[in-house]
C-alpha cells in the first residue's frame, strides 16, 4: 500500500494494516516512523504512556506527541512506584517491599514497548503505547503483572511451547453515568434491560447504537472482535476476541475496558466488570488457551482430533491441582468469590469435561482447534495474573506429568471435584503456604500479591454495608 504524507490517509492505513487475518489476533502494530508522520500533519498530539497496575487497570500520563518523541520513546519515563503497590483507591500502604513510607515512595521508569503503539480511536488525536517497568538500573520489576506474565511464558517456553489466548469477557450496562451512580450511593441501579436477552438480536436502540461504536472503536485501534452478544443477566454483555499471542491478548483487554468505559460514559451508560455487581448475578473471564510447538497444536491426540494429547492431559491436570493455590491471581477481591455459586454458569469446582460448562476446565474444538476454556476468573480479574495461573498451573502438570483424574460427565455442581475456594481468606491461606506457587512465581511475587488481598479483607472487616443495615438495622 503507497504511503500517504495526509494525516487522516495515514490513520486509515494504518487501521486497515492492523485487521488480522485467518482468525489470528494482529501482531502488527505501526512504527515509530509512522507515528512522527502522524504528529506532523497533525493527526495525532497526545501518546498515553501506561502501564498494568495491580488490579489491570492502565496507569500512567498523558505526554504532548511532539515531547514523547522528543524525551519519552526512547529513554522512558518516571512515576511513583506506588502505581504498582497500592490497592484499588491507590491509598499509600505500608508492608510492600516495592515501596513505602520508608524508602519515600520512589520513582521507577516506565520504558516504552514500541510494539505496542496503537491508535485509540475512542479519544480524539490519541495513540497509546504500553510500558515495561524498570528499576532505575534498568532490571524489570518482577512483580509488575506484564512481567510476572512474561516469566511464565519463559517458563512454557522450556517445554519448546508457547500459548495462544482468547479472552471473553461479561460485563453489565447500567443506566447512567459514573458520577449518577456514585451520587446515588450506588443504590437502585437500573440495567440497560430489564429481560434475559441471552443470544437475542432484538436489541433496542441504545444498546445497538452502544454496540456499534464499540465495534468500531475496536477494529479502528486494531483489535477487532470475534462476537458482541448479550447475555442472560439484565444489562449483560459479552465480547469475544480472536486467538493470538498470550501477552497481546492481555495488552489488548486492558485496552477493550478502557473503551467500554469511555464509550460507555458518552452514552450515559455504566458499564461494570464487577465479579458480582448484584445478588445472583456474575460477569465471567473466560480464558481459552491452547499450547503450540512453532506452528503445531499440542493438545489433541495425534490419532484422534477429539481427544486430549499426553501433554494436554498433563495440562489438565496440571490446572485441577494448581488453580485452587492460586486463588488470588484470579478472583483478588472479596467480591470475586460471591460469584462461585451453583447454577450460575461459575464453577464451583475444580473438575474438567468435555464441552461441560459446569466444570471449570471446559475442552471443546477439535483438532487444532481444540483447546482448554478456563471458566474460573472473574471479569474482575488482572488478565496478565489470571493467565500467569494458569500457564504456570499448566507447566505444574506438563512437568510434573501429573495423571489426569476422570471427565466430568454431568452436573459437577454436584459431582465435581474438589472445592475452589469459597473466600478470599481461604484462598490467601492457600495461596501463601503453596509450595508450588512459590516455585513457579518466587517470594517477591507471592508476598506482594498477599499483601494486596489482605488489604482488601482489612477494607472489607473495618466497613459497614448497605446489606448488613438491611438485615439488622431493626432486628438486633
Amino acid at each position: 500500500m503507497t504511503r500517504t504524507t495526509s494525516g487522516n490517509g495515514t490513520v486509515a492505513r494504518l487501521a486497515a494494516a492492523s485487521v488480522p487475518e485467518h482468525g489470528e489476533r494482529s501482531e502488527k502494530a505501526f512504527a515509530l516512523s509512522d507515528l512522527r508522520n502522524l504528529v506532523k500533519s497533525g493527526a495525532i498530539d497526545t501518546v498515553l504512556l501506561a502501564v498494568p497496575d495491580l488490579q489491570g487497570r492502565l496507569k500512567g500520563k498523558r505526554y504532548d506527541a511532539g515531547h514523547f518523541l522528543q524525551r519519552v520513546a526512547h529513554h522512558g519515563a518516571e512515576v511513583c512506584a506506588y502505581i504498582l503497590a497500592t490497592d484499588v483507591d491507590m491509598s499509600p500502604a505500608d508492608g510492600f517491599e516495592l515501596t513505602s513510607w520508608e524508602t519515600g515512595y520512589q520513582d521507577l521508569t516506565v520504558r516504552p514497548d514500541l510494539a505496542t503503539l496503537r491508535i485509540v480511536p475512542w479519544m480524539p488525536r490519541t495513540v497509546v503505547v504500553l510500558g515495561h517497568a524498570v528499576h532505575e538500573c534498568g532490571t524489570p520489576i518482577g512483580i509488575a503483572p506484564r512481567q510476572i506474565l512474561q516469566h511464565q511464558l519463559t517458563r512454557l517456553a522450556r517445554h519448546g511451547l508457547h500459548a495462544k489466548t482468547g479472552i471473553e469477557t461479561e460485563f453489565v450496562l447500567y443506566k447512567g453515568t459514573y458520577m449518577d451512580a456514585e451520587q446515588a450511593g450506588y443504590q437502585a441501579l437500573q440495567p440497560l434491560s430489564t429481560e434475559n436477552l441471552d443470544y437475542s438480536l432484538d436489541h433496542d436502540p441504545v444498546s445497538d447504537r452502544f454496540f456499534r461504536r464499540l465495534h468500531r472503536a475496536l477494529a479502528g485501534a486494531g483489535m477487532p472482535v470475534e462476537a458482541i452478544k448479550t447475555e442472560a443477566g439484565p444489562g449483560q454483555v459479552e465480547v469475544t476476541f480472536p486467538y493470538g499471542p498470550a501477552l497481546a491478548a492481555c495488552d489488548q483487554h486492558l485496552l477493550f475496558k478502557h473503551a467500554v468505559r469511555a464509550l460507555g460514559q458518552r452514552a450515559r451508560l455504566t458499564p461494570t466488570f464487577m465479579a458480582a455487581p448484584e445478588t445472583g448475578r456474575a460477569n465471567g473471564m473466560h480464558l481459552h488457551v491452547s499450547l503450540w510447538s512453532k506452528n503445531l497444536s499440542q493438545l489433541h491426540a495425534p490419532d484422534d482430533e477429539f481427544e486430549p494429547s499426553p501433554t494436554g492431559r498433563y495440562a489438565i491436570a496440571g490446572l485441577l491441582a494448581g488453580l485452587p493455590e492460586l486463588g488470588p491471581f484470579y478472583a483478588p477481591n472479596v467480591n470475586s468469590y460471591k460469584r462461585f455459586t451453583p447454577g450460575s454458569f461459575a464453577p464451583t469446582t475444580v473438575s474438567w469435561g468435555r464441552d461441560n460448562r459446569t466444570c471449570a476446565v471446559r475442552v471443546v474444538g477439535r483438532g487444532e482447534g481444540l483447546h482448554l476454556e478456563i471458566r474460573v476468573p472473574g471479569a474482575d480479574a488482572n488478565p496478565y495474573l489470571a493467565l500467569s495461573a494458569v500457564l504456570a498451573a499448566m507447566d505444574h502438570g506438563i512437568e510434573r506429568r501429573l495423571p489426569l483424574e476422570a471427565e466430568e460427565m454431568g452436573n459437577a455442581y454436584r459431582t465435581g471435584g474438589a472445592p475452589l475456594p469459597a473466600t478470599l481468606t481461604d484462598a490467601l491461606s492457600s495461596f501463601e503456604n503453596s509450595a508450588f506457587a512459590r516455585a513457579a512465581f518466587g517470594d517477591d511475587v507471592i508476598e506482594h500479591r498477599a499483601r494486596l488481598a489482605r488489604l482488601e479483607l482489612d477494607h472489607d472487616l473495618r466497613t459497614v454495608t448497605d446489606a448488613e443495615r438491611r438485615r439488622w438495622l431493626t432486628r438486633a
